[in-house]
């Protein structure tokens, strides 16, 4: 790193195939440690869209759970089946 417009030499992208100064052991190294980030990122991503979906499924969930309890607090049909029954007994 020298002038603000040169190029930085590690920051130059080689085809280890092309590279003539490369042994076979180097090309097969460099070739594993691409893979190697390659798996890492897409773990990365993989985990990210996991837990986007897991939040997803669990407000979804929440939701439900959340409606059916304000809906089963609203019903008040048995109250009056309730009322009823004792009105119908007593009157016999």
């Amino acid at each position: 790193p020298g002038e603000p417009g040169e190029s930085a030499a590690f920051a130059r992208r080689i085809d280890p195939a092309r590279e003539p100064g490369l042994s076979p052991e180097q090309r097969r190294l460099m070739a594993q440690v691409e893979h190697a980030q390659r798996q890492r990122v897409l773990q990365r991503r993989l985990r990210s869209r996991n837990l986007l979906l897991a939040l997803g499924i669990g407000a979804v969930t929440f939701g439900i759970y959340g409606y059916t309890f304000y809906s089963v607090s609203q019903e008040r049909f048995l109250d009056e089946l309730e009322q009823e029954a004792e009105a119908a007994r007593a009157r016999a």
